[in-house]
């Protein structure tokens, strides 16, 4: 569905030509996918991206996390009432919620008489999350091999406590992001940007005189071509969502995390 040559999504990511780069195939010109065509990805599909994103590397193999498909409408749409109301949500053939989950080790654990006393420590809601994380981008990679496109949704952390309800989840998992998948409905959608590979990429030790060179511009452009209201930088913008109010409900998090016995110390 989108045709960028590697060396063309390069440029419209960082803004400079490269030499040299290798066929990349369709990492480079990745973007958020929000609208999608009525047509239905089959379940043997969906099963094998799933065990594509087993497939992904996990911290001591513990595998901490889970995946919760939602195809049912209403359950659908109270979902995506509870994490903010975007279109993608309810229309895409396929959504996932991926869960860091500490439940089903502990009660695997059990069965031979280990309490896991150490779960409570923040140490594996980092496991937890970055397991989840991994998974889902393998899944996302293999998805967009086959031509589909794909949404993440962080939204689905607004109401934790909702969500945890809706999916059913036992104590000791929370929603940690939500994934749509389907046939994207057009190739409109733009690369987005990056940071200049500067920013990020520091040889040997951190260089914190890189900045963000000359990314604002570069934002400033792609907010006029998407016909978006950017009435501030992305630099501003960026630290405006830094605010404690600007949260949409997930300023919560440490007392819904305490509550559940997680990441207690």
């Amino acid at each position: 569905m989108f045709a960028e040559s590697p060396a063309e999504a390069f440029r419209l990511r960082f803004g400079q030509e490269t030499d040299g780069l290798p066929d990349l195939g369709r990492f480079l010109n990745h973007r958020s996918v929000r609208h999608y065509l009525d047509k239905d990805v089959p379940r043997e599909t969906v099963a094998g991206l799933v065990a594509a994103a087993q497939s992904a590397a996990t911290s001591s193999n513990l595998q901490l996390y889970s995946i919760v498909s939602v195809r049912e409408p209403d359950l659908r749409q109270q979902i995506n009432a509870a994490s903010g109301d975007q279109r993608a949500i309810a229309e895409c053939p396929w959504f996932f919620a991926f869960v860091v989950d500490l439940h089903r080790i502990r009660l695997a654990a059990l069965e031979h008489g280990e309490p896991c006393a150490g779960l409570d420590l923040v140490e594996f809601l980092i496991m937890g999350a970055v397991d989840a994380a991994l998974a889902a981008e393998r899944m996302v990679c293999a998805a967009e091999s086959l031509g589909l496109g794909i949404c993440y949704i962080g939204g689905l952390r607004n109401n934790p406590d909702q969500i945890n309800q809706l999916l059913q989840l036992p104590n000791g998992c929370f929603g940690v992001f939500g994934l749509c998948l389907g046939w994207p409905a057009s190739d409109a959608d733009h690369i987005k940007p990056r940071l200049p590979q500067a920013s990020v990429w520091h040889e040997e030790a951190y260089d914190p005189a890189h900045g963000i060179g000359d990314y604002d511009e570069r934002m400033a452009a792609f907010y006029a071509q998407e016909g978006l209201n950017a009435n501030a930088a992305w630099s501003e913008r960026s630290g405006k969502r830094c605010r404690p109010d600007r949260q949409s409900g997930r300023e919560v998090w440490l007392d819904f995390l305490h509550r559940h016995g997680i990441a207690m110390r």
